[in-house]
């Protein structure tokens, strides 16, 4: 996405690029250069934000922020309000400053809705002051719907993983949905930024081989917004959430992406991204929320697994 221009705002170079190589010809989107009255309605409902934000040497990092429904507002269509900061110890707190480019996804687990707004933070006290650049919502494709309650228990302390260990692994195999940070090339201007996205699939349909993960790609809204910013800088942040026990793994890696995978790959893929790890965190009780599982999405079910 571009600088402001009336109605949608037009593809950045790198999506057009990602979307060519995929073997498509897109338009304009529905992305908006400020919030639109129902996306403003939408953020209060939420108790969790999932946050793209950079850290010390401009990886993304991807992080969560918590709280009572209402703690995301919208004074106006160009900000958002968040009533929260990083939890203690949370390897992301470091990117909350004033000036940093942030990507925010607002995701509603019980009804598969979902809106995402890239800008910058203005202001930091006890909260988290937002102007937004661009928003736009998803489809809801690969939401995987559960209830979810608060539970009484504080995060414990983050630790640091030299590798992947076999609880890591544990989770990310038996894992349906995870949350990716990426950043478009900072020559884009107001048509990079900061984005946090989504992705979901049965259990098992994230591959980890040593210290590399092997993603499928499936069929989506085709807009390529996270796999541009990958083409065009292969850094991202991932974030992992035990929806049972509240475990919370965070990632940084590299990726590469095979765009023409051939069979390679769980029924339904049509791309491949292989994110070799950097650095990885672990945090017990982390999201402060029990989950009851409900239903997998219709074309979760159309997927296959590793």
């Amino acid at each position: 996405m571009t600088a402001d221009t009336p109605g949608f705002l037009p593809f950045n170079a790198d999506e057009q690029a990602a979307q060519r190589l995929a073997g498509y010809r897109m338009g304009r989107a529905p992305i908006r250069s400020f919030l639109p009255e129902e996306h403003r309605a939408f953020f209060p409902l939420l108790p969790h934000l999932f946050t793209s934000t950079p850290d010390a040497q401009g990886w993304p990092m991807a992080s969560v922020l918590t709280g009572s429904p209402g703690f995301v507002t919208s004074p106006d269509p160009k900000t958002l309000r968040i009533g929260a900061l990083p939890r203690g110890g949370d390897p992301a707190a470091p990117g909350f400053v004033t000036g940093a480019e942030i990507g925010l996804l607002g995701i509603d687990l019980s009804t598969r809705r979902r809106n995402r707004a890239n800008g910058r933070i203005v202001e930091i006290d006890d909260g988290v002051t937002v102007q937004v650049v661009q928003s736009f919502g998803n489809c809801p494709q690969y939401i995987q719907t559960r209830k979810v309650m608060a539970r009484d228990e504080e995060a414990g302390p983050t630790e640091t993983l030299g590798r992947l260990d076999e609880a890591a692994r544990d989770l990310i195999e038996s894992a349906d949905t995870f949350f990716v940070a990426s950043r478009g090339r900072t020559d884009l201007g107001a048509g990079g930024g900061f984005d946090m996205s989504h992705r979901g699939g049965r259990p098992g349909f994230v591959g980890v081989h040593d210290d590399t993960l092997v993603i499928p790609d499936f069929s989506g809204n085709r807009f390529f917004n996270t796999l541009g910013n990958l083409l065009g800088d292969p850094r991202a942040g991932l974030l992992f959430v035990n929806f049972n026990t509240g475990e919370v793994m965070q990632l940084q890696g590299t990726v590469t992406i095979d765009w023409h995978p051939g069979e390679t790959g769980p029924a339904g893929t049509e791309r491949l991204w292989r994110v070799r790890l950097e650095r990885a965190w672990r945090t017990r009780s982390g999201f402060p929320y029990f989950s009851i599982f409900r239903d997998y999405a219709p074309t979760t079910l159309l997927t296959g697994i590793w």
